[in-house]
């Protein structure tokens, strides 16, 4: 998926959107990226001169790739559902993620009961973990606006 397609799924936008491509998705599993450019707004204050990812950004990713696997293969109907955190366990930062970096963003179904599900996610850098966790999260009707 490119991110025109992406957009399709998530309702995330600019500066929010953290998902770049989806190289393979399946029923239980996604691998996805994101560019980690300079420019990104919140490098301007994490840290000045020494800009690093900030770890909660790292965990918004990879449950925005979790999303996108639950969205496209799980949900009834993608449009009228939003995918919502409800539980972040295990979660662990092994690796600082800097300007340039290309994020790879690893997300596996655990369990679903219902509209409740498991997920362990991995995103690394060069093949080495930046962060890693189990998480919880809810399929949820969206709001009419």
């Amino acid at each position: 998926m490119n991110i025109e397609e992406i957009k399709k799924v998530l309702p995330h936008r600019y500066p929010f959107l953290l998902v770049d491509r989806v190289l393979e998705l399946d029923e239980t599993s996604i691998k996805a990226y994101k560019n980690v450019s300079a420019n990104e707004e919140f490098f301007n204050g994490h840290f000045p001169g020494q800009p690093i990812m900030p770890g909660v950004l790292q965990v918004e990713a990879l449950a925005q790739a979790g999303a996108i696997m639950l969205m496209t293969q799980q949900a009834d109907d993608p449009q009228e559902t939003l995918m919502v955190f409800t539980g972040i366990n295990k979660c662990k930062f092994r690796k600082q993620v800097v300007p340039g970096d290309q994020l790879m963003l690893e997300v596996e179904l655990g369990s679903k009961k219902r509209n409740f599900v498991t997920m362990m996610g991995k995103a690394t850098v060069d093949g080495k973990v930046a962060c890693e966790l189990e998480a919880s999260a809810a399929l949820v009707p969206r709001e009419k606006v």
